[in-house]
């Protein structure tokens, strides 16, 4: 399965999602490390298998297998720090704030990848994961090394085009059964 297979799924109602999925496989503001890892790190994020299955088969075509597993460990360290940093943000309770986490993060010291791909992954996957916290935190260091805010963008708009592509999927395959 590859991203073109994943177009296919998208019925005639989310023909923008489908083309949505064109344009940014083939964006170029990234480049395909940091685009791919995105795509992957935020399949993963949303977790529906076919659409993890269609962009990991992609993925694979372009990414190493370090890539690939820094992609991965993006959404599942962001998994546990969205919910908690953003547990944190919402309480009105701020003395949790000044309390250790307590939480194992060594991935986020050595992803496997250069540093600044794996805080865009992280971007991406907090968006998904909606912690605005974390957002705040990824991308001021991303802007601290200079990456552009066109590039932040794009990482953001594959987040949100493949988590859409995700929830259709799944809306579609609960009505198939």
């Amino acid at each position: 399965m590859s991203i073109d297979a994943l177009r296919d799924l998208m019925p005639a109602y989310a023909r923008d999602i489908s083309l949505n999925l064109g344009s940014l496989a083939s964006e170029t503001v990234l480049n395909d490390q940091q685009k791919w890892g995105c795509f992957l790190a935020s399949a993963h994020a949303v977790g529906v298998a076919p659409v993890v299955r269609a962009i990991e088969a992609q993925a694979a075509t372009i990414l190493s297998p370090e890539a690939m597993n820094a992609a991965k460990a993006a959404a599942a360290i962001m998994g546990m720090n969205n919910i908690y940093y953003r547990s944190l943000h919402l309480m009105k309770n701020h003395e949790y704030t000044t309390i250790p986490a307590r939480l194992r993060m060594n991935v986020l010291a050595n992803p496997g990848v250069e540093k600044m791909d794996f805080e865009l992954w992280s971007t991406a996957v907090s968006a998904i994961n909606g912690c605005g916290s974390c957002l705040d935190a990824h991308e001021g260091a991303l802007r601290k090394h200079g990456v552009p805010a066109t590039q932040v963008q794009a990482a953001l708009r594959i987040a949100a085009v493949v988590h859409a592509a995700s929830r259709i999927v799944a809306s579609e395959t609960a009505l198939a059964a």
